[in-house]
């Protein structure tokens, strides 16, 4: 369907359509890592390794990953230690990610371990 979907674009209105079109789909998954030892550097930059192994999953379009940034706002919640975002190409390939068995290991044998609290936010443009 997606392929019948972006020759339709192509034929029509070219290829930035498609991306366009891809953009809109995409599936942006938000994680905010609060640590069982806040501020440890040596725990925030497992998570931080283990996170950048997410983009082997052939579901995976991007992954960003990175510590806090500390701020004087009162809107910004900085209480985090590691933010990652993973970006997908649309709702099934966020399932596929989740199950996907680099990711499930990262989470028993890195993220479980370490963190305290974890949430999450996806959306899609």
């Amino acid at each position: 369907m997606k392929f019948l979907i972006a020759t339709v674009l192509v034929s029509t209105f070219g290829c930035s359509s498609i991306k366009r079109y891809e953009r809109e789909q995409a599936v942006q998954h938000v994680v905010l890592c609060w640590l069982k030892e806040p501020g440890k550097a040596e725990h925030r930059n497992q998570i931080i390794e283990v996170s950048k192994t997410f983009r082997k999953i052939p579901s995976v379009l991007e992954v960003r990953v990175g510590k806090v940034i500390k701020s004087n706002r009162a809107i910004v919640d900085d209480s985090f230690d590691v933010g990652i975002l993973v970006t997908v190409s649309d709702v099934e390939r966020l399932q596929e990610y989740l199950d996907h068995p680099i990711h499930q290991k990262a989470k028993q044998d890195v993220l479980l371990p370490l963190l305290e609290k974890v949430i999450v936010y996806d959306f899609k443009e």
